[in-house]
């Protein structure tokens, strides 16, 4: 796995530092992309187009559709028709897109926070009503927490609000959730029942960590491929998200035909060549790759919770610990990591959410994202992306503990 330093390569994540944080001397441990070369099977295959030299209109490779399929089943255990398959633009494009074609102004959109902030964005720059549905935390017994659905507060809102759709986050972003078989299954029911279409973003799904499994949504019952569209990407995988390689996985007839006639006449289901060879030959030839990954992933993430168990921990008068002032929750899927920063935040800051986002930004100099961004629950809480050298890991919890003994 090779690391690159993408400093002046037009990379937002290194070259939008100042005029996203105020200044380039940080860290970027934001945006969520990999600082490491995309798999050479990929990097092979556009090579192989850009020497040709000639770059007009192209036809979709015959193996484009297929290899998605093969992928799916084989990675995922879901096996999806032809039919159901076209290219979307972009995974948060194909989120608008859907927007428009199925809802209306004024039409309810559930999202579930903390949750990704274009999830919020999209539907209120669409003139959609935002409806939240927040995630609940339940402790578990080793004293740490996990997230699960408030179904009761989600009967309440479908019951009395005017819901059309659904936006999930499959595995979840920022909680690194792969959500459970009967989480689903009772999600589905729900939204069956009420009418509500469910767009699953399951753009993370081939990265599960620590022997997780991913579970497509639309695969668990004939309700939830009846009422769900699905987009998909290799993007985070294989590091490709420069190029758009995004699908959609639409099982039911009645959502699906209007929705692809529309997507054909706009040409927005017209994929470039670069986009279907990087994902033929990522989803034929990367599966090795794809393993070093999340290798890399897990052991810079196991290095965090070490650091931060070793470091952060606040201990009572007889020595037993009380909480971290960071505590790394960990992910089950993707290169994203949620970070507890709630006690830091309550005493440290007062409750200011500024205040703590200013520390890590210029007493640490590390780029991450804010927490605030992500909506109800955010609050206490910092984004991390660890798919990075391990040494801008251990400098950027280096500078943490240096700026913590100065507070």
């Amino acid at each position: 796995m090779k690391y690159k330093d993408r400093k002046n390569t037009n990379s937002v994540k290194t070259d939008m530092l100042e005029k996203r944080f105020g200044r380039s001397d940080l860290i970027p441990l934001w945006v969520a992309d990999a600082d490491f070369e995309s798999p050479e099977c990929v990097r092979e295959a556009l090579r192989k187009i850009v020497d040709e030299g000639v770059f007009g209109y192209n036809t979709i490779p015959d193996d484009y559709y297929p290899s998605i399929m093969k992928w799916l089943e084989t990675m995922q255990g879901w096996k999806v028709k032809r039919e159901w398959l076209s290219f979307i633009p972009g995974i948060v494009k194909g989120i608008g897109l859907a927007v428009n074609f199925f809802t209306g102004p004024g039409d309810g959109i559930i999202v579930q926070p903390p949750i990704y902030p274009p999830f919020m964005n999209v539907p209120l720059g669409n003139g959609r009503k935002l409806i939240f549905n927040p995630l609940k935390k339940v402790s578990l017994n080793d004293g740490t927490y996990e997230y699960v659905m408030d179904f009761d507060d989600l009967q309440k809102s479908v019951r009395s609000k005017k819901c059309r759709m659904l936006i999930l986050s499959n595995p979840h972003n920022p909680g690194g959730i792969s959500w459970k078989r009967e989480d689903l299954l009772r999600l589905a029911g729900i939204c069956y029942e009420n009418g509500i279409i469910v767009i699953s973003d399951e753009i993370h799904a081939d990265m599960p960590l620590f022997g997780a499994s991913h579970i497509p949504f639309a695969s668990v019952s004939a309700e939830a491929a009846s009422t769900s569209i699905t987009f998909g990407a290799p993007s985070k995988t294989f590091n490709i998200a420069g190029i758009v390689s995004s699908y959609t996985v639409i099982p039911s007839e009645t959502l699906r035909e209007p929705f692809f006639h529309w997507l054909y006449a706009n040409e927005f289901n017209d994929p470039t060549i670069f986009s279907t060879s990087s994902a033929i030959a990522a989803y034929e030839h990367g599966v090795a790759w794809r393993s070093d990954f999340i290798s890399v992933i897990e052991k810079n993430i196991l290095f965090a919770e070490d650091y931060c168990r070793s470091n952060f921990s606040i201990h009572n008068p007889d020595g037993s610990v009380a909480g971290q002032w960071i505590f790394p929750v960990r992910p089950q899927a993707s290169f994203l990591v949620w970070l507890d920063c709630s006690l830091l935040y309550e005493k440290k800051f007062g409750g200011n959410q500024k205040s703590m986002v200013s520390f890590f930004v210029n007493e640490c100099r590390l780029a991450m994202n804010d927490g605030r961004t992500f909506g109800p629950g955010g609050d206490g809480y910092m984004r991390l992306n660890v798919a990075t050298s391990l040494n801008n890991i251990n400098e950027a919890f280096l500078r943490i503990s240096k700026a913590l003994d100065k507070l």
